[in-house]
């Protein structure tokens, strides 16, 4: 993780190695199904030769400011900081595991707008998301539906 996450997609190794590779966008989020995303994408990384950006998306709203409830801010940025370090040493664990490099981004946002936006900066091939484990997002849509309407890269849903 760093301070400026578009510096690290500039100059990250992998995004180096090969300019014509594949560029393949894994969102990830701590969840069993994000996990089995990264799995596919790494795969699917592998097969192709091409390159891997893993990106965890950090909600930057808080209920408790909708409702002026005071609230422990510099807790919870620690909280969000702490739990982007645990998934980018777990993503990189795996991918050492699997013998791939990847680049890890994660950066404030809403997860739909945030994931399209770093797919279209590296002109991505595909963007890959686990299925959503939410009965309210089977009503009010999830991510992967929301991905896949916009357009922005093809989208594989990996289902566990």
């Amino acid at each position: 993780m760093t301070e400026d996450p578009a510096a690290e997609r500039r100059e990250s190794p992998a995004n180096q190695a090969d300019p014509a590779a594949p560029v393949i966008v894994a969102g990830v989020d701590g969840s069993p199904t994000s996990w089995d995303a990264f799995s596919w994408a790494a795969g699917e990384a592998l097969r192709s030769n091409g390159r891997l950006i893993v990106v965890y998306v950090m909600p930057f709203t808080e209920p408790a400011a909708a409702l002026a409830v005071p609230y422990d801010y510099a807790g919870l940025e620690n909280t969000r900081q702490a739990i982007a370090r645990e998934l980018e040493d777990e993503a990189g664990r795996r991918a050492r595991e699997l013998g791939i490099t990847i680049s890890f981004v994660s950066e404030y946002g809403n997860a739909t707008e945030t994931l399209a936006d770093i797919a279209r900066s590296v002109n991505a091939k595909l963007v890959v998301v686990g299925r959503s484990a939410k009965r309210w997002h089977q009503v009010a849509g999830s991510l992967s539906h929301r991905l896949t309407c916009r357009k922005d890269a093809p989208v594989v849903v990996v289902v566990p």
